[in-house]
């Protein structure tokens, strides 16, 4: 994985579970925020932090905003200042801005400023936990559309010791496996990305599934049935 250089500005909630993620997943992380007590709490969790308002471009040049590969603003509650921030780092060629919205309007204001992504954390978070409530044996889930996903679940114990073959989960299930992820005798985690035919999947597997959500939820009634 190549390091990037990022810039999170607003260390709020959000904005700090953010930069402290990125700073575990080993990028470079620059946090910005104009609350000094902010910034301090957060100067031995990531790279470097900042205090600064992050309206003000001749500041935003100065801690080196302009260089960076992308931004995260993270300060929706102030919306004024959010778009600013985002006009500011357009015109400083950032080359991609994510950004924290707090409403739909606000949100198609950012994405008429050119922002790349628009995040609305308390719908997603709200999406999250309603799968996680309809597909509860599911690990993780990542929602394509509104009616596809794809999902980690556990493998079924009657997968176990048969092949993709053996289980045709296209024309039983309507689902596609992706990946299939095993634990090694060392403790560590394997990965195998679209699995062939003949791959056998064993008990404690982790299949990554995509397929219709009313397709997923069948097998979580499967998983449920056999606990």
């Amino acid at each position: 994985m190549k390091k990037m250089s990022i810039a999170v500005i607003g260390l709020g909630r959000f904005g700090s579970a953010m930069a402290v993620s990125l700073t575990e997943l080993g990028q470079d992380v620059v946090g910005v925020d104009s609350d000094e007590d902010r910034v301090q709490k957060h100067a031995d969790l990531i790279s470097s932090a900042v205090a600064l308002d992050a309206t003000d471009e001749r500041a935003l040049k100065r801690a080196g905003i302009a260089d960076v590969d992308a931004a995260v603003i993270s300060i929706g509650e102030n919306i004024e200042a959010s778009l600013l921030a985002v006009m500011l780092l357009k015109d400083l060629e950032v080359p991609r801005i994510i950004a924290k919205a707090v409403t739909p309007l606000h949100g198609r204001i950012l994405q008429r400023l050119g922002v790349d992504r628009v995040i609305f954390p308390e719908r997603e978070m709200a999406i999250r936990v309603a799968h996680s409530l309809v597909v509860a044996n599911a690990l993780d889930y990542i929602e394509l559309s509104r009616d596809f996903s794809i999902v980690e679940v556990p493998a079924p114990a009657e997968f176990a010791g048969r092949t993709l073959k053996d289980l045709q989960l296209r024309n039983r299930y309507g689902l596609t496996l992706i990946a299939i992820k095993r634990k090694s005798g060392a403790g560590s985690e394997e990965t195998t990305i679209a699995p062939s035919a003949d791959d056998l999947i064993e008990s404690g597997d982790v299949l990554s599934l995509l397929g219709p959500n009313e397709r997923l939820a069948h097998i979580d009634r499967l998983l449920a049935a056999t606990k």
